[in-house]
């Protein structure tokens, strides 16, 4: 009885009990043999016999007890990631909209790429919506819905994100089966790996739309609206909390302006966009503004993030600033000129921030000039004006091998 009940009932207990709703009870060497009343045809093992015990001698005396829980690893660093961005985003202001994942074919090839080719959708075989029967390609198409939607409700000043899944079926793979095995028996090795061979990748993104004013008007101050530099602060707020550096180079995407668009990459890794959005997409979506979107690939971010960030060491000696003007082909973009000056100045460079992109008097036709601000320091030592300076030429160096840039006067 206290293997089946909890209660270690007595012989004279038990005996009672199986008596009073009218057993017969006898003993024998193997146990009890227990013939219940004819009126009791629910009485058919030891089990519905231990219940009739326990009922007749109360179930007070049933204990409560909890079983110890086997201890539990938590999250995984991947689950932690997401909910560190999740909370990052939030902090920052934006407002979390999940969507639902069904788009159309012309959605998921215009968000879907960045040229706007055709690229293989999963369709469903029964959708909610016959209008919208493909699994998603990108998060944004969900986003500019939801956008519509509250704009149409007199909320014109948006900041939304999404953190979800999207499908990106390989071409030329069929997915899907035509077969689902019984629920009562565990399929075999073989079915399994079928269902999974099945299934479309599934990468999580997460996805940031602004659009309206940033500052709403109000007395002794304009409205300021939202653009390019809200979206690159929201997608730093991102790397930030995936604990990677992330880097921007101009770039096209079909769905977006030409010349505001952004290609995210942390190291040489492509992971995301931003930009804004073309004039007609918006329009399509029937935004009345402008509209800056950013997508990033999540599980990749995460995964480029790697261990725990470790913050540096503080310097106790001064540092040593410079800047330097660059002149060079106006279709040069200011991140790959960073690089180079970072590649060619060495240990000592410790910031390097654009300042200023300059066109017209004084520079060519075709060319511009950029300035960069140069913070060097040294670990062990004060540097001097030459040092620095040699840093800095080095640097220059390089941006003059790789793109033909010179020193402005």
């Amino acid at each position: 009885m206290q293997a089946l009940i909890g209660v270690d009932y007595s012989d004279a207990e038990i005996v009672d009990a199986l008596t009073t709703i009218g057993g017969e009870v006898s003993d024998t060497d193997a146990g009890w043999t227990v013939i219940p009343p004819t009126w009791r045809p629910d009485l058919t093992d030891k089990w519905s016999l231990a219940d009739e015990v326990a009922r007749i001698h109360g179930l007070d005396r049933i204990p409560s007890v909890l079983p110890t829980p086997p201890s539990g690893r938590g999250l995984t660093a991947h689950q932690q990631g997401r909910r560190r961005v999740s909370d990052a985003l939030a902090a920052a202001g934006l407002v979390e909209t999940p969507s639902f994942p069904f788009t159309t074919e012309a959605e998921n090839d215009l968000h879907g790429s960045a040229s706007g080719e055709h690229l293989p959708s999963i369709r469903l075989a029964n959708p909610l919506d016959g209008s919208a029967p493909f699994l998603r390609r990108s998060l944004i198409p969900g986003l500019l819905q939801i956008a519509h939607r509250n704009i149409s409700r007199g909320l014109t000043d948006l900041a939304l994100f999404e953190t979800g899944v999207v499908f990106l079926p390989e071409p030329g793979v069929e997915y899907g089966t035509d077969e689902v095995p019984p629920l009562g028996v565990r399929p075999s090795d073989a079915t399994l790996a079928a269902l999974n061979a099945s299934i479309p990748p599934q990468h999580r993104h997460v996805a940031v739309l602004l659009t309206g004013n940033i500052v709403a008007r109000q007395p002794g101050r304009a409205a300021e609206p939202t653009g390019l530099s809200e979206a690159l602060d929201a997608a730093r707020v991102i790397a930030a909390a995936a604990g990677v550096d992330l880097d921007v180079v101009q770039g096209e995407r079909a769905a977006l302006h030409p010349g505001r668009t952004g290609v995210l990459t942390v190291g040489d890794v492509e992971i995301g966009y931003v930009g804004e959005l073309h004039p007609d997409v918006a329009a399509g979506a029937d935004l009345p503004g402008r509209a800056t979107v950013l997508e990033l690939d999540l599980d990749g971010i995460l995964s480029l993030g790697g261990g725990r960030a470790v913050a540096a060491s503080l310097s106790t000696f001064p540092a040593a600033t410079q800047d330097v003007s660059l002149v060079l082909g106006a279709d040069v973009p200011a991140g790959a000129v960073r690089a180079a000056l970072e590649a060619g100045a060495g240990a000592l460079l410790e910031a390097i921030r654009l300042v200023d992109d300059y066109r017209g008097e004084g520079v060519a036709d075709g060319e511009k000039s950029l300035t960069f601000a140069l913070r060097f320091r040294a670990d062990d030592r004060t540097l001097t004006a030459a040092e620095a300076t040699e840093a800095k030429l080095a640097g220059v160096a390089v941006a003059t091998e790789r793109f033909g840039a010179t020193l402005r006067d």
